[in-house]
């Protein structure tokens, strides 16, 4: 009688784990994917002959197998691969429940364009957007024909607004300093009874921000955060023009952390000229041995 009371009580644990929430590691490279167009430099020659997997823009879902939804967290130009890689792992091809935009950078919403009547014709897809990024949408071509065509229903969502997708999951949206030329730029903190993820692709420098990344760390389970460049000198312009905050200064702002601390952050968003994309660097090896992640196409975050 013991032995079949611990087997059901395996059974539910392992039952109640394939039915909680996940976020799903979509992509993970910089706007312009890896390679980038135009490079052929040692970086992203290897995979331009197909001796290094290609890698996506930055994106993440976030699924619940219970209610059978799932939402994707930026619309990258790889919507299409994303989608499918989506439906393929979440073994759901139905339509998304809602798409949460970040900012109006190219790698961030420019795969809504295949929501349109050239591709899948969607029928009022969810968009959270904040109202500067409504508008833009709203107001610029080929966005708006998505709004006029109801491809898409715009939900307009404001700074530290809680948003239940839900019983079992909620969302929160909050302002991040960035490049705002169209848009402002979001993070996002998703939320379950048990863990919460957060997600901010892209950030200028830390120190511009009001939060402190210490606490933000210690508060939260999971964090996926900008890792655009390793150091400084990466590209050849002046890198004060795109003021990431670089790998090497979040570990060193972080260095004082516990390992199980360091052990919740995931560097996403890497440029090609990341040496943390070239499989085995020292950059790789330097990271891990500090105890931080690298995001992994594919990665399955349990909530």
């Amino acid at each position: 009688m013991k032995l079949l009371v611990s087997f059901f009580l395996v059974f539910a644990s392992m039952y109640a784990q394939a039915q909680s929430p996940y976020v799903l590691i979509l992509g993970t490279a910089q706007d312009g994917g890896f390679p980038q167009a135009s490079c052929t430099k040692v970086c992203c020659k290897a995979v331009w002959d197909q001796k290094i997997k290609k890698e996506g823009v930055s994106c993440i879902a976030v699924v619940d197998p219970f209610t059978n939804q799932k939402w994707l967290f930026d619309a990258t130009p790889d919507f299409g691969s994303q989608t499918h890689m989506l439906d393929e792992l979440t073994k759901n091809s139905k339509v998304l429940d809602g798409i949460f935009l970040t900012h109006a950078h190219i790698g961030h919403y420019t795969g809504l364009m295949y929501l349109g009547r050239e591709v899948i014709g969607a029928n009022k897809t969810k968009v959270y957007a904040m109202p500067k990024m409504k508008a833009f949408l709203e107001q610029n071509g080929p966005w708006s024909q998505l709004v006029k065509l109801q491809n898409i229903e715009i939900q307009g969502i404001e700074g530290q607004q809680e948003i239940a997708l839900n019983a079992n999951i909620k969302v929160k949206a909050f302002r991040v300093p960035h490049r705002d030329e169209f848009s402002e730029t979001l993070g996002y903190q998703i939320i379950t009874k048990d863990k919460s993820l957060v997600f901010i692709p892209d950030i200028d420098k830390w120190q511009k921000w009001d939060k402190n990344l210490q606490e933000l760390v210690k508060e939260n389970d999971v964090l996926l955060l900008d890792g655009t460049f390793y150091k400084d000198g990466e590209i050849a312009r002046p890198m004060a023009e795109v003021p990431h905050p670089f790998v090497s200064e979040t570990m060193d702002l972080l260095s004082d952390l516990p390992i199980t601390e360091k052990k919740k952050v995931h560097f996403i968003h890497l440029n090609h000229t990341n040496p943390l994309l070239q499989k085995d660097s020292k950059e790789q090896k330097d990271l891990q041995n500090k105890g931080f992640k690298l995001a992994k196409t594919g990665l399955k975050i349990g909530l």
